[in-house]
């Protein structure tokens, strides 16, 4: 049941800072603020895609969602309920509302667990009731593979088959909110499309919430209704995948995108590359005020003294001090 204003989740203010321990005693000498400061929603039905340069938070913010990781701070409500200080007994109920999706399909499957207990261990540990054989079948038909594969082994299969496995036990207890961690990075670009059109299918039929992490930016703008674009823990731009993707606000979001290379003959065109300076910063020590400031070619005095808020400009929420649509062609998508 979705929150009485619409929304499956609500995401308020979310820090997760890793302590930092040094020597005999391993006394905390400093933190990494992993994630500082992150707010979104999500509706039922709906992909919000969170995307960013590897060490951003994405992943980070997803574990602790799912309270895979305990946050250090922030509010984090699913089905209108605040539930980021809830014990682990009392998040266990939940556990079948929103489920994960890892990335490494070579990883996150027993490799001495046949497919069928994989995908029926969920509906054990639940003590669900019914024909759990009968569940995985449906479950192995509902991810296109066939209800005899239930009784080989994970390393019989490929990954692309891997990774719809993991689809599998993700929905083996019906969820409501799919998080999914860089699910199709670790398959090949033709397994990719396979992976995300069963995924965008699955949701349409069983009207699932999508979280999706990921760095290519072709496939956030495939599947994802809305975009977040994050930058060193924090979020630089939020708005619907149109808003971000033609007319990006944020300078990182224009740079990302100014970046991806695009075909022939559109290539004969000319177009302004934004190329960064610098490195990211350390996120146990991040620049004062704006964290992209040190990178940035509009930082003026401001950026340094006063961290800019996610506000609404030009339709969508953007975190910068002048913030300005530009107009990027880009075959992101096409």
């Amino acid at each position: 049941m979705a929150e009485q204003n619409g929304n499956l989740l609500e995401v308020s203010d979310l820090k997760v800072h890793f302590p930092i321990k040094e020597g005999l005693f391993r006394r905390t000498v400093g933190h990494v603020y992993a994630v500082d400061g992150v707010s979104f929603q999500l509706a039922p039905g709906e992909t919000l895609g969170l995307v960013g340069e590897s060490g951003c938070g994405k992943s980070t913010t997803a574990r602790a969602v799912m309270r895979l990781i305990e946050p250090t701070a922030g509010s984090i409500k699913f089905q209108g309920s605040e539930i980021s200080g809830l014990s682990r007994s009392e998040m266990r109920p939940l556990r079948r509302e929103m489920q994960i999706v890892f990335q490494d399909p070579y990883a996150s499957l027993n490799p001495r667990m046949t497919v069928r207990e994989i995908i029926g261990e969920p509906l054990k540990i639940h003590g669900v009731d019914g024909d759990s054989d009968e569940k995985v079948a449906e479950l192995l038909r509902l991810v296109q593979l066939s209800p005899e594969h239930g009784n080989r082994f994970p390393h019989e299969f490929s990954g692309g088959q891997r990774q719809r496995i993991g689809v599998a036990r993700a929905l083996a207890l019906d969820p409501e909110l799919l998080l999914l961690d860089e699910p199709v990075s670790a398959l090949d670009v033709s397994i990719q499309a396979q992976v995300i059109n069963l995924l965008m299918e699955i949701q349409d039929r069983l009207g699932l919430a999508f979280l999706f992490i990921a760095h290519d930016l072709s496939v956030v703008r495939h599947i994802s209704h809305r975009v977040g674009v994050m930058y060193l823990g924090k979020l630089a731009e939020l708005g619907t995948r149109e808003e971000v993707f033609t007319a990006p606000s944020h300078p990182y979001t224009q740079a990302l995108l100014s970046a991806v290379p695009i075909p022939e003959p559109i290539g004969r065109e000319q177009r302004e590359r934004i190329v960064l300076t610098g490195d990211v910063p350390n996120p146990a020590d991040p620049p004062s005020g704006c964290v992209f400031r040190t990178r940035c070619w509009k930082a003026q005095d401001i950026c340094t003294e006063q961290p800019p808020a996610l506000t609404e400009q030009f339709g969508h929420m953007v975190a910068c001090h002048f913030a300005e649509p530009l107009t990027i062609k880009t075959a992101v998508g096409s």
